[in-house]
């Protein structure tokens, strides 16, 4: 087997890429260091150009403790080991080994494997390029419909025949546009493409087989109808050599690279004993241990996923379902989400017509404002007819102009729904938020941000934070 790109990683082990003495340690969290090189890579892609909050060094250092700190405890929960998160760690490790393992020897094999089992199946026959005009007939077909679709053809063919030769194939693809009933190759002008061996009918592909270049066919009659061929090319199927590139974009289009690298990978297990998880594992720290930069998008993506995962777990999944915390939180908060003008609360109805919107009005009087939109939907909708569409929210100016119209008095148009013309609306208008329910997801939000915030500050209690200030000085200054 050729060596792989990979293969050239190897001389390198040993020789570290990331020598202590030139990357102090910029931090240490819970026992682990950090050093200046991984603090800049996150620093830097966090605050290149095109970022609009960028952050100084110093803003960024409490940030990246957070970060570091939330993966702390995510793998105190020893969350990394949950099959599911380990399932998808160790799928970003193959799609980080998986590419630098390119098998030549592998894909010019299945390359002339291809080239071999096609040249095969045209068993030394010419390729043919070729065009046909068809009269379309039924294998039922009468005698009577057989007669006229006999003499259709003898007809096109009895003018075909009279044109020279060296206007035949511009004459051909101009009759075949306009008579052959395979309306396919009729847009090309009858033209077929290039086939070979096999892969026509057999009365058609003898028939072909028989013209030389440039030469026409009597009519002749297959399973389908009677055909006139005209011949535009024949030669012999081309050597390897030839299509050779052709194939290979073949291939790799059909991901014939990671097929060699799975080959690789999977033929290095089994002479070492090994289980494949193993091999891409050591394969993966052969990456890292020589590719800074692919050393700290997998360390990324580590953290990232644990921080995720932990964070929702204790964090947003918590507050998304403390329904009680919520509202005491709004509560204490509501000057926070006053509104700076009224709310219409409420639905906007677009109905089939004005005895529709009128009963749809109707069936809402005394119902729960929550119950607008399913109440009118269940009476007036069915799979199969739909009499009523609802536009549910809570709405200010600006927002809809339906609303806008008919509740805040602007003047604007109505804008029907298509196919339900009557619209109007039904709700109250509103000053300020009634209840927590009007500003559900701002609330929710904010008081996620709150717990997190109350559970960082528990890890930093929890957790050991030392940051050398004499190294945090020196980053992207050395």
């Amino acid at each position: 087997m050729k060596k792989i790109v990979l293969a050239a990683a190897s001389l390198l082990m040993g020789v570290s890429a990331f020598a202590q003495a030139d990357d102090p340690v910029i931090m240490k969290l819970n026992g682990k260091n950090v050093t200046r090189s991984e603090f800049e890579y996150s620093f830097n892609k966090n605050n290149s150009d095109g970022v609009l909050d960028k952050k100084t060094v110093e803003e960024y250092v409490p940030l990246f403790v957070d970060f570091k700190l939330k993966v702390a405890e995510a793998e105190s929960q020893r969350i990394d080991t949950i099959a599911a998160i380990r399932k998808e760690l160790d799928g970003y490790k193959e799609q980080m080994v998986i590419p630098t393992l390119v098998d030549s020897a592998f894909i010019e094999r299945e390359a002339r494997k291809t080239y071999d089992n096609t040249a095969a199946r045209f068993e030394g026959q010419d390729l043919l390029t070729a065009s046909h005009i068809l009269v379309l007939l039924r294998q039922d077909a009468t005698s009577e419909q057989e007669a006229a679709g006999k003499a259709r053809i003898d007809s096109i063919y009895n003018v075909l025949k009279a044109v020279p030769k060296e206007q035949l194939a511009e004459k051909f693809a101009e009759v075949a546009k306009e008579t052959s009933d395979d309306k396919g190759s009729a847009q090309r002008g009858g033209a077929l493409g290039q086939f070979g061996k096999g892969m026509m009918i057999p009365d058609f592909e003898n028939a072909a087989y028989a013209l030389q270049a440039g030469e026409m066919s009597a009519p002749i009659k297959s399973t389908v109808g009677y055909h006139i061929i005209y011949m535009t090319d024949r030669h012999p199927f081309e050597p390897y050599e030839f299509h050779h590139d052709n194939i290979i974009k073949f291939l790799e289009q059909r991901g014939i690279k990671e097929a060699s690298a799975n080959a690789y990978v999977d033929s290095i297990a089994t002479l070492q004993g090994k289980t494949r998880a193993e091999v891409i594992d050591e394969l993966h720290q052969q990456i890292l241990a020589n590719d800074a930069e692919q050393k700290y998008l997998s360390q990324e993506y580590y953290d990232g996923t644990l921080m995720y995962e932990v964070t929702k777990k204790d964090v947003w999944d918590k507050a998304q379902q403390d329904v009680a915390g919520q509202e005491a939180y709004f509560n204490a908060h509501k000057k926070d989400y006053a509104w700076d003008a009224p709310r219409f609360c409420g639905i906007v109805l677009h109905a089939k017509d004005a005895a529709t919107m009128a009963k749809a009005k109707k069936l809402l009087k005394g119902v729960a404002e929550d119950d607008y939109a399913k109440t009118v939907t269940a009476a007036l909708n069915n799979d199969s007819v739909k009499l009523v569409r609802v536009e549910k929210g809570i709405f200010k100016q600006g927002d809809n102009a339906n609303v806008d119209k008919l509740v805040f008095k602007q003047k604007t148009e109505l804008k029907p729904m298509k196919d339900f013309p009557a619209t109007d609306v039904f709700g109250k208008t509103a000053k300020a938020p009634r209840s927590v329910k009007d500003v559900r997801g701002q609330v929710t939000t904010d008081y996620q941000n709150m717990m997190e915030k109350q559970w960082v500050d528990e890890l930093r209690k929890k957790f050991s934070v030392e940051v050398y200030e004499d190294v945090v000085k020196t980053v992207n200054k050395h």
